[in-house]
């Protein structure tokens, strides 16, 4: 049994089975590839011409590595609400990416100052949760928002709670990504 398991393959076929009508064969991976029956947190985004195209995923594990990946990676083609579903004529030029999350730790902190000495730019996934309002950012996304103030003004604004979300003292937890790429 192999452990280098094909994530980006898995995305891309979980995405083609759905262009042709065919179901999917997840039993010949879970046999060929072991890891792929633990519980594990996926993202999938997609990229066409280097723009963000779709982008699903899961929090907290709660389901096996290969029906995340495969439901994140067929959500994030088909069901992103913010980009109508994706094309055959865009499948073919579209990047795939598959995010490992490492399960979410809440931050202790007591005002702003403390809390941006806990974050690490361009490591950490940050969750951004007050009463309903709830919006995560992949540690990927430091690299459009390079600082502590626009990424937690644009992470405020991802949850409804404005520009200025730390106004509400919010619960803030951060998590970490193995990041996979086509």
């Amino acid at each position: 049994m192999m452990t280098d398991i094909p994530y980006l393959d898995i995305a891309r076929d979980a995405i083609s089975s759905q262009f042709n009508g065919s179901v999917m064969d997840k039993d010949a991976y879970i046999n060929h590839y072991s890891g792929l029956e633990g519980k594990k947190a996926t993202f999938v985004t997609l990229t066409l011409h280097g723009q963000l195209r779709g982008c699903i995923g899961s929090l907290i594990a709660h389901r096996p590595l290969i029906d995340d990946l495969i439901s994140n990676a067929q959500s994030a083609a088909f069901h992103d609400p913010r980009f109508p579903p994706l094309t055959p004529a865009e499948f073919q030029n579209i990047t795939i990416e598959v995010s490992l999350l490492s399960d979410p730790i809440l931050l202790e902190y007591s005002d702003k100052a403390e809390l941006e000495s806990k974050i690490h730019v361009n490591e950490d996934g940050v969750i951004l949760r007050h009463g309903n309002n709830q919006a995560t950012f992949l540690p990927q996304v430091w690299e459009e928002l390079t600082d502590f103030e626009s990424f937690f003004a644009h992470l405020g604004m991802k949850a409804g709670l404005g520009n200025d979300p730390l106004h509400y003292h919010p619960q803030i937890y951060t998590y970490h990504v193995e990041k996979i790429k086509s």
